[in-house]
């Protein structure tokens, strides 16, 4: 039986690894063990179709070692036996455990003196944090590291090679494919490559070919294929992104019902990544100082959701969709921070006052450094008048208070008795 796209195309060496470049990328930790062949077992910790199974095979193939792949939760502790018989012939072996975060403990005690004598080389993989659901025994003899969710870009490099491939992908059929379909197959599986490239293989093979034996996917075939709507028609995608600006604009306007349908728009096409980040953009960019509460509330909805996953990721990110819309908004601070940026690109920037500087050196006081600092902790409130921007900046104000809800109006009034004490 021919195996699946997704498995053909599985990286047979390192270069070949699609994204994840903080960890395989030139010069990077687990570059640096292959190029070296100086392997230690790892976990890789990420969502589903990212690049664990990936990274696993690239380095067993980079490294000519012998490679096994087991389930912690599926495979007995006899199918360990065997891997451990294999390496002590072989001298090494590298397994990739999928749900290491499942192990149990006969299966743990009777891998872990293998692990030490490095003749196993484990890769665990989980979508778990494994800080929190793998045992302290397995985390002291691995290395951790998280994967980063998939861009559209590299889901379409995937995606591109695998039509192109004559030896393992689709490369000995005529295949066109309409952009629009290519990016509806990259986005609609939430970065999951695996998802994307079994949705490709299904859409070659159940596509008739013309009459020059071109099979052409289009984007109907596609949605077909991925049983998702695509977000958009248009060809060129802009569509895509003016959801996306309605979603934060309605948000920010206060219109709740408007953000939940932009909302829903998102989440029936698939994006869920793009529908958290926004939400957390929008947390601290229009509401911020308005409902600091709101904002930290935004962001243990964005947790739960990704944990959660469709469909169940749709109930706190609602619950926080309703919660910033009708909150009371404020971007003083992040406007506060691009004016002082904006004074530094500027060349606005002038000599720190002699008393805030470095004083903890020897020699310091001669140079007249920290000479004069007032510590405010040593008078009453806390607070003692003295200068903290340098000379040409002195009477320089960046932050300018919204005061549209109860907690930025307290910090309006705490700035005002400050400067009316400084005047």
């Amino acid at each position: 039986m021919k195996q699946p796209l997704a498995y053909r195309m599985r990286p047979v060496h390192i270069d070949e690894v699609i994204g994840q470049s903080h960890l395989v990328g030139e010069n990077k930790i687990i570059r640096r063990m292959v190029d070296a062949k100086m392997l230690s077992s790892m976990i890789l910790y990420g969502p589903p179709g990212i690049g664990k199974t990936s990274i696993a095979s690239a380095i067993a193939g980079s490294t000519h070692s012998a490679f096994r792949q087991l389930n912690a939760a599926t495979d007995t502790k006899k199918d360990l036996q065997i891997v451990v018989e294999e390496a002590k012939f072989s001298g090494q072996v590298i397994l990739l455990l999928d749900e290491v975060h499942r192990l149990d403990k006969p299966k743990q005690d009777f891998l872990l003196p293998h692990l030490e004598s490095g003749q196993v080389i484990l890769i665990g993989a989980t979508t778990e944090n494994p800080y929190i659901s793998i045992s302290p025994a397995i985390r002291s003899r691995t290395q951790i590291f998280e994967l980063k969710s998939l861009t559209t870009q590299d889901v379409i490099l995937a995606l591109e090679r695998a039509i192109a491939d004559e030896k393992r992908g689709l490369g000995k059929e005529k295949i066109v494919i309409d952009e629009d379909a290519l990016l509806h197959f990259a986005r609609s599986t939430m970065g999951d490559v695996r998802g994307s490239l079994n949705a490709l293989e299904l859409a070659a093979l159940s596509t008739k070919p013309d009459a020059d034996d071109t099979i052409h996917i289009t984007l109907d075939i596609a949605e077909e294929c991925v049983q998702k709507k695509a977000l958009v028609h248009d060809k060129n995608g802009d569509a895509h992104y003016d959801v996306i600006s309605a979603f934060q604009k309605s948000i920010r306007g206060s219109d709740v019902d408007a953000a939940m349908h932009y909302l829903a728009r998102l989440l029936e096409a698939g994006e869920l990544l793009i529908a958290c980040r926004r939400l957390m953009v929008c947390a601290y960019e229009d509401i911020g100082l308005g409902n600091p509460q709101a904002v930290a509330r935004t962001v243990l909805a964005v947790q739960a959701a990704e944990k959660l996953g469709l469909p169940e990721a749709r109930i706190p990110l609602a619950n926080a969709v309703v919660d910033l819309a009708l909150s009371p908004k404020s971007n003083s601070a992040y406007l506060a921070l691009d004016s002082a940026l904006a004074d530094v690109r500027a060349g606005k920037s002038g000599n720190i006052p002699d008393s805030l500087r470095d004083a903890h050196y020897s020699g310091a006081n001669k140079l007249g450094r920290g000479i004069g600092y007032q510590y405010p902790h040593d008078f009453p409130d806390h607070w003692v008048k003295q200068q903290y921007l340098p000379d040409s900046l002195k009477n320089r104000r960046y932050y300018e208070p919204a005061a549209t809800g109860k907690y930025e109006q307290a910090l309006a009034n705490q700035l005002q008795h400050r400067f009316n004490k400084d005047s």
